[in-house]
């Protein structure tokens, strides 16, 4: 009976390879190789294996990732600005009657030694303050992307995060995604021969304004929410969601789609970084609206000729790939002097269908596995081994993203130094001021 099984079960896992390879793309000798090399997923833990966690920035994406973080961990604490927000995390996260306790500073979550895990699911420009405090307090960061609103502050979360020996994994979480894992391996093994192009296609952002002032909502303390940037009257749209489209809090979708691709991208070179990059801004903000750029193009080149374009569409039809809802192309495509590789979440394509469906040979070039991004997470806070995206990992995806906006800010081809982390030639002493920023006491580095 038990070949029978045996029988019955491989017919099942080739016809799901055969709806998943229809459906992704994804090749069969590559779904054959997850199937033999078992499940990586984290194993939710005994009741006594469950470590406390604590949300701190309880929006939407914050309260996806507790979500996630649950299936491994305890909710015992929620942390927000907004008293809405956190106290509406509170009742999604309730077990057995029991709420987790409501926070409006993140330091007095900091304080309690039954916290483990910290889910920062923040806007941009609390991120780094958030992460170092934890850090400096022993806890593991599942934090979200981009890791910084800065360069240096990448360079100091480094820093603390490896001198405090504690986890972080960036929640760039297609590095958990096999579409996008088998591209780079495809790219890093000169599948599509030698990597000439890597283009990059981002989502448009939003336009709009001048925008009006008015009281902040009760229950939002507004300057809190400020924290480092400048302080302003309260504006409904520099709050929540479109936070992302201010350059006081965010990057735009350089910074917020961005961080998802150019990772990718990053991670198929295996480069520490470009040699130069040239930015060109095609839509002006509106004045007293969003001031993150909507539209633009950037290029990076990196020391070995590889020219990095990040492109940003509406409507565009002329350059392949998929239009996503809003009419939006969104993926990277990999472009070598014997085809291409186009790859976006949910699918991957070829040039040619042989470059997937070839097998890569045994001595080929791997990369790390993991089929769960808050999984692999609490997988290494268990083993403190490096998570898929760990802390250099995300600076250095951020700072990709960071040295486009610079460009595109100041007009002007840079040089870069990436072992460095610093701007030469022309132009680096303007370039180098913007690696950090000016933050409003009291919401500076001393605040943890």
């Amino acid at each position: 009976m038990k070949p029978a099984i045996f029988q019955i079960s491989r017919r099942s896992f080739l016809k799901a390879c055969a709806a998943t390879t229809a459906a992704s793309g994804l090749p069969l000798w590559f779904l054959e190789e997850e199937e033999a090399r078992g499940s990586l997923a984290a194993e939710p833990g005994s009741a006594n294996d469950r470590p406390g966690v604590a949300l701190i920035g309880c929006g939407g994406r914050g309260t996806a990732d507790g979500k996630s973080a649950i299936r491994f961990g305890d909710m015992l604490a929620v942390c927000d600005v907004d008293q809405g927000h956190a106290e509406q995390a509170a009742k999604t996260f309730a077990k057995d009657g029991h709420e987790p306790q409501v926070y409006s500073d993140f330091r007095k979550v900091l304080e309690r030694k039954d916290i483990h895990i910290i889910i920062n699911g923040t806007p941009d420009h609390w991120h780094t303050l958030v992460n170092l405090g934890a850090a400096r307090a022993g806890k593991d960061i599942y934090s979200e992307k981009p890791l910084t609103l800065t360069i240096n502050e990448g360079q100091r979360l480094v820093k603390a995060v490896r001198e405090k020996k504690v986890i972080l994994q960036t929640g760039t979480q297609q590095r958990s995604d096999k579409n996008f894992r088998l591209a780079c391996e495809l790219v890093r093994n000169r599948r599509i021969g030698e990597l000439k192009e890597i283009v990059v296609w981002l989502p448009a952002g939003l336009q709009g304004g001048p925008f009006a002032s008015s009281p902040a909502p009760q229950g939002l303390n507004w300057d809190f929410y400020l924290g480092q940037a400048p302080r302003v009257d309260y504006v409904k749209e520099r709050c929540h969601f479109s936070f992302r489209y201010w350059f006081d809090y965010a990057g735009g979708t350089t910074t917020d789609w961005g961080a998802h691709h150019n990772d990718i991208a990053f991670w198929a070179t295996g480069r520490k970084g470009p040699d130069t990059i040239e930015g060109k801004v095609l839509v002006q903000p509106v004045p007293g609206g969003y001031s993150a750029f909507s539209e633009y193009e950037v290029q990076f080149t990196y020391s070995n000729g590889v020219r990095h374009y990040i492109k940003t569409t509406r409507d565009d039809t002329t350059s392949g790939g998929v239009i996503n809802a809003n009419g939006q192309r969104n993926g990277i495509r990999f472009i070598g002097t014997e085809g291409w590789i186009w790859v976006r979440r949910g699918a991957i394509e070829a040039s040619s269908p042989d470059l997937l469906t070839t097998p890569l040979s045994a001595r080929a070039e791997r990369l790390y596995v993991s089929e769960d991004h808050m999984g692999n997470f609490f997988d290494c806070v268990r083993s403190r081994k490096d998570p898929v995206c760990d802390v250099e990992t995300g600076h250095r995806s951020a700072s990709e993203c960071h040295l486009a906006n610079i460009s595109l800010r100041l007009g002007r081809k840079l040089n870069w130094d990436p072992e460095r982390e610093r701007f030469t030639g022309e132009a680096a002493t303007e370039a180098n001021k913007m690696v950090s920023r000016k933050m409003r006491k009291p919401y500076t580095y001393e605040m943890v």
